[in-house]
This record gives C-alpha cells, sequence and structure tokens, in this order.
C-alpha cells in the first residue's frame, strides 16, 4: 500500500494521477490518498492489500464514522470505460475537486485512460470561477457539486464561456435543485446529473439511468441497490456488521431511497435514515427540500427532524436565500405538503457542508435544535 498525501495543488494531484494509473496497469501498490489536514492512515489500513485492489478510498463519513472503500482495477477500468460509453469520445478532464475523494480520483482516472493527463485547478486558496476559466480551453471534460456551477454561473462571462465549450459537466457530490439545472440548461452548459459514491467508484447512474454493466433495483422499502461490474470489493479496517452486509451478491445495497419514475429513470428520494417520523407519519427530506427550492430567491434548503415532546419529531428547515422571508416561505409551501410542511424556517447565511459539499445534516440538526435565530 502506498500513501499519496494531497494539498489541493496541481504538483499533489499530478502525483496520485500517476500512482493510481500505475496501480490500475499493475506497475505499482494500491494507493491510498488523504488530503489537506487528515490525519495519518491508522495502520491497519497500510496492510498489504488483495494483488486485484488498485485503490483504497475513505468516504466522506456523512452518516457516521468514514469507511475505507477497497477499489478493484477491474471497477475503477469498468467505471472508465462505461463513463465515456455514455458521454463520447475520451477526452482530456479539468479537475476542479479535491483529489483524494472518489469524484476527484475519477477524473484523474479517466483523464489518464484517454492518455491525456488531467489539468488541474490549484485548490489551496478555494475554487475560483476565474481560474476555472483560464483552466478550460482544450479540456472536454469536467465534474463538479452543485455549489461550483451555481458560483460558475453566477460569475458569467469567461467562466460560463468555459461552462459552455466542454462536452459534458459530470453534476454529483449532493442533490442539484431543478431550478439550477433549469438555469444550467438555459444557458447552455452540458449538465450530466450522476448518483453513486465510493463504494460504486463514483457515479454510476447518469441522468437517472444506469452505466453500461451497473444495475439498479429497489426493494419493497425503496431502498436502492446498485450492483455490476463497479461495485467495490468491501471495506477495509473495522466496520460494523451491517456495514458488512452491505455488499451482498455483487451489489452494494445504499442507504438511499429512490422510485422509479414514468420515463424509467430513478429518482432519489434521500437516505433512509434521514427521514422524519413526526406524529407516526414518515416524511422525506429531500421532498421538502423540493418544495422551498422552487420558490423564488430559494437558492439552497436543508430539512431536518429536531426533537419535539408531543410529535416525537418536527420538521425544520435551513434555506440560503435572497430577500427571502421565513414566514412567508413556509406559508407557500405549506399548503402542498399537508403534515410535512416545515414547522419552523430559518434564513442562514451558508449551509454547513462536509465532504465535496454535502449538506451536514447533523450540523444543520444541532443549528436548528438550538433554536438559533434567523441571521
Amino acid at each position: 500500500m502506498q500513501t499519496v498525501p494531497t494539498d489541493g495543488s496541481p504538483a499533489s494531484a499530478s502525483a496520485l494521477g500517476a500512482a493510481a494509473l500505475a496501480a490500475l496497469e499493475g506497475r505499482g501498490p494500491a494507493v491510498l490518498s488523504t488530503g489537506p489536514g487528515d490525519p495519518a492512515p491508522p495502520a491497519e489500513l497500510l496492510d498489504p492489500v488483495d494483488d486485484d485492489v488498485a485503490a483504497v478510498v475513505t468516504t466522506t463519513g456523512s452518516t457516521g464514522a468514514p469507511k475505507a472503500v477497497l477499489l478493484p482495477a477491474a471497477a475503477l477500468l469498468a467505471s472508465a470505460d462505461a463513463t465515456y460509453a455514455r458521454l463520447g469520445p475520451p477526452g482530456r478532464w479539468l479537475l476542479a475537486l479535491p483529489a483524494h475523494h472518489i469524484a476527484g480520483l475519477q477524473v484523474l482516472l479517466r483523464s489518464a485512460r484517454a492518455g491525456q493527463p488531467a489539468v488541474a485547478m490549484d485548490l489551496r486558496p478555494g475554487f475560483r470561477p476565474e481560474a476555472f476559466a483560464a483552466l478550460a480551453p482544450g479540456v472536454t471534460y469536467t465534474s463538479l457539486v452543485p455549489t461550483q456551477l451555481r458560483r460558475l454561473l453566477d460569475a458569467g462571462g469567461a467562466a460560463l464561456d468555459a461552462l459552455r465549450g466542454l462536452r459534458a459537466v459530470l453534476l454529483g457530490g449532493a442533490a442539484a435543485d431543478a431550478d439550477l439545472l433549469t438555469r444550467a440548461a438555459a444557458e447552455g452548459v452540458p449538465v450530466v446529473t450522476t448518483y453513486g459514491m465510493s463504494e460504486t467508484c463514483g457515479g454510476c447512474v447518469y441522468d437517472g439511468r444506469p452505466l453500461d454493466g451497473v444495475t439498479v433495483t429497489l426493494e419493497p422499502d425503496g431502498r436502492i441497490v446498485l450492483g455490476g461490474a463497479t461495485v467495490a470489493a468491501g471495506y477495509r479496517g473495522a466496520v460494523s456488521a451491517v456495514d458488512t452486509a452491505a455488499f451482498v451478491g455483487g451489489a452494494f445495497r445504499t442507504n438511499d431511497l429512490g422510485a422509479w419514475r414514468a420515463d424509467g429513470r430513478l429518482e432519489v428520494l434521500g437516505r433512509a435514515d434521514d427521514v422524519i417520523v413526526t406524529g407516526g407519519e414518515k416524511v422525506a427530506p429531500a421532498t421538502v427540500e423540493r418544495a422551498l427550492l422552487s420558490q423564488a430567491g430559494v437558492r439552497e434548503a436543508c430539512v431536518v427532524g429536531v426533537p419535539d415532546p408531543e410529535w416525537g419529531a418536527r420538521v425544520v428547515a435551513a434555506v440560503v436565500g435572497d430577500g427571502v422571508d421565513a414566514d412567508a416561505l413556509r406559508a407557500a409551501v405549506a399548503p402542498g405538503l399537508g403534515r410535512a410542511a416545515p414547522r419552523v424556517v430559518t434564513v442562514v447565511d451558508a449551509l454547513p457542508l462536509r465532504g465535496i459539499g454535502k449538506p451536514d445534516r447533523a450540523a444543520v440538526r444541532a443549528l436548528l435544535a438550538d433554536g438559533a435565530a434567523p441571521s
């Protein structure tokens, strides 16, 4: 096992890409990448792995302690090849995400698979639209999270031109609201929404349709099960029996709920453990968030449940927006949501995030449970 630290610099991304490609082609040991400020990996993660494993990627820990995912070379290659089969000819990628996360590592490997090393942004000063625009000429693809896409659209000018010049912009890491997608389409930006996780070598469902070699099934309760060629070999180190049991028969049983739309596409409804039970009724936060995001001025929304002595939990929401009146917003969405309507809406300057752009629901829950006043 080879540990490759990254610090957000293009040089560290290049070093990780070279080491990962060597592991992918059987010319070097499996790689374990770390990000800036990450603690040294525990000793058990550095022990030798099976010969077919090319990379070990740690999850962001959005639902508990981070886990180390074993990614076989065959799964990573299948993911890269299926991506090109869906998007078009192989090409050069612009790396705008942390290289040590699965989405960033995949950008490096897909570009290397095309024989064209990725162009990496310097992320040490943070994500800057002007830097993205300067690096985009000659690039075919990129991968972003919704916050980055929104900032590029807001910047307009050269940043927007850079987006329009790409063959595809993969969008993942967090749910994208319909208004953002509509805005991007109106501006001529070729966005492809993705769904997946480290356990599936990143995104494996594009615009609601599984990639070639990927299977999607729904359990009776709506839980999404992903199978096929891109599924990881399992976890490394100490994990719970529940985590271990998530890998079964070449498939990964996610903790997400989904439904099939009328057009045959998968709609991800949110995480099973995010479901709020209020007065005996189950509320999916994603449903409430979509209603809030459909209102004028609302840019971001996160819905959680906080303890309530009468109802067990009450539905509350934190939103980010321009000129948003919290009471008026709640009144606007309540008729269509019924008992799922948020009891309280709080306007905040920014949602707490974790990983590469996912709302930190635990932090939002703590904020709203403490009765924090609107900003």
